[in-house]
């Protein structure tokens, strides 16, 4: 049985030519099927590259072998580069409190990156039973400073686990994102049941989590909820343009913003810059320097190149 209609899809996996899609027959049916599909030649010489997360129309539709056939490619929102996801609408920066310990100056580079694509950012901290409850109620607050309000697990237990999964099922596609070894394939495990990502503890001698590498898939976890399982990717901080990161540190923009701060110059980095008025006490600022000389350094390295 075969239908003409056009409809929308999700791309939820991609595998050499083909792309699974998912899309619901019936409006307000709560039942999404997949389909596998080619792409209609037109759109590859448009030089329109399709990712997992990209909503497409879809047509030629084979209801009994479940096959059709991607003749369009909607607007996306957002793209991460690596892994190539698309239309991402959360990012959960993952971080272990031990094993491997915390770096606060790492954990900083991904909270700006996240903020750089323009999505809700949130913040995970795994492994909160090797801590004291002292401990914990001191990250939370820390990080309140920051202007995030940290998720704190411990995966050996339910805890704080469910109230997370309810957040995630309220979320459109959500993402977890993090250095490797803090947890990230086992809270999966606990989110997508069944999924069961091959594991491995972590080397004593390098303290880094092992993974074996499958296809980026997006999971459903409820009626219009997704999540991306990322296997065997070891996620690095994007690179953010210098002249963005005043406004991605919410110190920075508070000030800016609801104190109404004036420097002398209308693009003014903070730095030594003369006539700076910005009050440089909050914790996150050795950060900040850090993020900009770096910055400044990749951009003449790119000069000189």
């Amino acid at each position: 049985m075969k239908t003409n209609n056009k409809y929308l899809g999700l791309v939820t996996k991609k595998f050499n030519d083909f792309f699974l899609v998912d899309l619901k027959i019936q409006e307000n049916s709560k039942i999404s099927e997949k389909f596998l599909c080619k792409v209609r030649k037109s759109i590859n010489f448009k030089n329109q590259l399709i990712y997992v997360g990209d909503e497409v129309l879809i047509e030629n539709i084979d209801l009994k072998s479940k096959r059709a056939v991607i003749t369009s490619l909607k607007k996306r929102k957002n793209l991460l580069a690596r892994p190539s996801v698309a239309n991402i609408s959360n990012i959960y920066i993952t971080f272990s409190v031990e094993e491997p310990a915390l770096n606060l100056s790492q954990v900083n580079r991904f909270l700006i990156s996240a903020e750089s694509m323009g999505v809700e950012v949130s913040l995970v901290l795994t492994k909160c039973d090797l801590i004291s409850d002292t401990t914990r109620a001191s990250l939370i607050d820390k990080f309140e400073k920051w202007g995030y309000q940290a998720i704190t697990l411990n995966l050996e237990k339910s805890d704080y686990f469910n109230d997370l999964l309810v957040e995630l099922k309220q979320k459109k596609c959500s993402i977890f994102m993090g250095p490797s070894g803090v947890g990230k394939t086992t809270l999966l495990n606990m989110i997508i049941p069944g999924l069961q990502n091959s594991t491995a503890p972590v080397s004593n001698k390098i303290k880094r989590g092992k993974n074996t590498t499958r296809n980026v898939e997006l999971f459903p976890i409820s009626n219009q909820s997704y999540i991306v399982d990322t296997p065997g990717f070891n996620m690095q901080p994007l690179e953010v343009d210098m002249r963005l990161l005043p406004n991605l540190y919410s110190e920075i923009y508070k000030q800016v913003i609801d104190k109404e701060i004036k420097c002398k110059y209308r693009n003014c980095l903070h730095l030594n810059d003369e006539g700076c008025n910005l009050d440089k006490s909050f914790e996150r600022y050795s950060f900040y320097k850090e993020m900009i000389e770096s910055s400044k350094s990749h951009y003449y390295q790119n000069q000189e190149d």
